[in-house]
């Protein structure tokens, strides 16, 4: 029966997803070339919000649940385990005070309305997988970044969507980066439920009927405690929420 719907609905999806990427695109352009970073982190951040409840055409649900008490005055790193594409915009939105940036695969700046703008001048890090030099230089450039800003970065620290919903261990070496940088940066793990079942049939017929829900856990002090030790702490949060500790 969802799979039926699922044929239904996903072209109806697609074509809000993709209208709100083409609407907003210029007026990114607009905001960043004439008016500067606030200007188009808003515009980003707005296009966020219509990208996360697009869902709603898909008779999807979204929870973002965050009961934690945490800092405005300095730069986090989010933990995230994921699943799908469509985890990123809600946190984007929902995360929006926090200036959440990514590090993403350099070929994602050209060829995507919206999101390739987004990614070439939002402050993020664009990386080459290929060359481990370059790579070390933007996640450098990032924590400057967030030192001088006060952003916060986002990191999948799997490395890869886990397209089955199993978590997949955490990699230490962008994260440990980041802390050489940022010593001050507090982590704090997110754990995402569910978005893997929008793609469990692959780009179509998406999932329906789903409750997607994205949860802000305890932050994780640094307290001289090494890299390894602090992801796996956040590895370990996560998959105790998710039921897969």
């Amino acid at each position: 029966m969802k799979k039926l719907l699922g044929y239904i609905l996903t072209p109806i999806f697609f074509l809000t997803f993709g209208l709100f990427l083409g609407i907003f695109h210029p007026i990114q352009w607009v905001c960043y070339k004439l008016f500067g970073y606030k200007a188009h982190k808003s515009s980003v951040d707005i296009l966020n919000f219509f990208l996360t409840y697009s869902q709603l055409t898909l008779l999807n649900s979204v929870s973002f649940k965050n009961n934690q008490q945490l800092p405005t005055d300095r730069p986090i790193i989010f933990v995230a385990n994921h699943q799908s594409m469509y985890d990123i915009p809600s946190l984007i939105w929902f995360l929006r005070k926090h200036h959440p940036k990514f590090i993403s695969k350099i070929e994602l700046t050209k060829g995507i309305p919206s999101i390739s703008f987004n990614l070439k001048y939002g402050g993020g890090a664009n990386i080459d997988r290929k060359d481990t030099k370059q790579s070390i230089g933007e996640i450098i450039k990032l924590g400057r970044r967030m030192n001088e800003k006060n952003w916060s970065t986002v990191i999948f620290a799997e490395g890869t969507r886990a397209k089955d919903g199993q978590m997949k261990p955490f990699q230490v070496g962008g994260i440990a980066t980041l802390l050489k940088i940022v010593p001050k940066a507090v982590i704090v793990p997110v754990a995402i439920e569910n978005s893997w079942k929008i793609v469990r049939f692959g780009s179509y017929p998406l999932g329906t009927l789903l409750p997607l829900k994205w949860t802000v856990l305890a932050p994780i002090e640094r307290e001289d405690k090494p890299a390894e030790e602090l992801v796996l702490q956040a590895e370990n949060a996560i998959k105790q929420h998710i039921g897969q500790g």
